[in-house]
């Protein structure tokens, strides 16, 4: 082998309404991937669990990912789109994963420590083994790319420690199997069977934060829904929450300099770069020197415009429930069949005995 395929995978847990935040942040960036390249997008309905383990609407919250995708514009057809558990090579990976992690990999991880907070011994070994999951999400495709928001950073460094170690510890296994790449680590040639997965950051808008904290990021989990647009918010509603969101006195700065020490401003400003789909400093080109009064009923007839059309076609596909569970089947078998492939290898080159 010469060369891995290029290859996109990335994952939505159904947890709560999707918002803006995942919209701009996550999902725009899947419809952007898919003219460019092989994509695999994968509602992770295991990692759910990890939080909480019982939930009474965890099939319907997977539909509704999968019709946020669908509407948004993701083609189930060119690409695979499934839900994680109906391919149960991720949990075997997961396990092997967590042979090659050392635990000390795993307390570093910011999220575990923000989650877990001072009761970290009553946390489940779920939230702990979270990283090695999502590690597994990723390499049992060989994925070459994933695109990441901040906060998944950390997890997806730890997936190419992952893969570095285990390509460390196998590689003459590998190269005498002839399943591998040459890759060069330090000085080293390494025999690797998985990728170094690279990291897809980026736009004006890659961090939403809440509408009524600059500080915070947005997210399903916050008790004010007006700190957040949901994708399934109508126009009406859209508009109130912009018109409500926090600012300042001051004018918009004509200078990205300006947005400093202000991140309530610098959010709007960021939010209407992410959908316009140009920089924030053109953002300020047009605005700078306005008043909120004016920036506000701009933003949000641009909001409108962009997210109240995949509002109404998530309704509609949420409501035709069959061609939901359609779309996660065939996605599921496809997806399941290169797991398989993946595995068989996998097994070959640490001495599992298989049919």
């Amino acid at each position: 082998m010469s060369a891995f395929k290029p290859l996109v995978f990335s994952g939505v847990q159904p947890t709560g309404n999707l918002h803006l935040g995942n919209y701009l942040g996550a999902i725009k960036k899947f419809v952007a991937l898919q003219e460019q390249s092989d994509c695999i997008y994968c509602v992770v309905d295991l990692h759910s669990l990890t939080a909480q383990l019982v939930h009474q609407d965890l099939g319907d919250q997977t539909r509704s990912i999968t019709a946020a995708f669908l509407a948004s514009g993701i083609d189930p057809k060119k690409h695979i789109v499934f839900n994680q558990s109906r391919v149960i090579q991720h949990a075997e990976l997961a396990w092997i994963f967590n042979c090659v992690a050392r635990i000390g990999w795993m307390y570093r991880m910011t999220q575990f420590k923000d989650k877990a907070g001072k009761d970290r011994e009553n946390a489940s070994l779920g939230l702990l083994a979270y990283p090695s999951l999502m590690a597994a999400d990723i390499l049992l495709y060989r994925a070459t790319h994933v695109p990441v928001g901040e906060d998944q950073k950390q997890h997806l460094e730890l997936t190419r420690d992952i893969a570095q170690k285990f390509n460390n510890d196998f590689s003459e296994k590998i190269a005498a199997l002839g399943v591998g790449v040459e890759m060069q680590v330090g000085e080293e040639t390494v025999n690797g069977y998985f990728p170094i997965t690279e990291p897809v950051i980026g736009g004006p808008a890659a961090r939403i934060m809440s509408l009524r904290d600059g500080s915070k990021k947005m997210s399903k989990s916050d008790p004010s829904d007006l700190s957040r647009i949901n994708l399934t918010d109508d126009a009406d509603t859209i508009s109130k929450k912009i018109r409500k969101a926090k600012t300042d006195p001051e004018a918009l700065p004509s200078e990205i300099d300006g947005l400093e020490s202000r991140p309530e401003a610098e959010n709007l400003v960021g939010i209407y770069a992410g959908l316009a789909e140009i920089s924030k400093e053109d953002v300020l080109k047009e605005y700078g020197g306005q008043q909120f009064s004016v920036f506000k009923p701009a933003l949000a007839d641009l909001a409108v415009e962009k997210l109240a059309p995949i509002a109404s076609e998530m309704r509609r596909i949420e409501g035709d429930r069959a061609y939901v569970d359609a779309v996660l089947k065939d996605g599921g078998d496809r997806a399941r069949a290169i797991a398989e492939g993946t595995m068989k290898t996998v097994r070959d080159i640490i001495g599992l005995l298989q049919d």
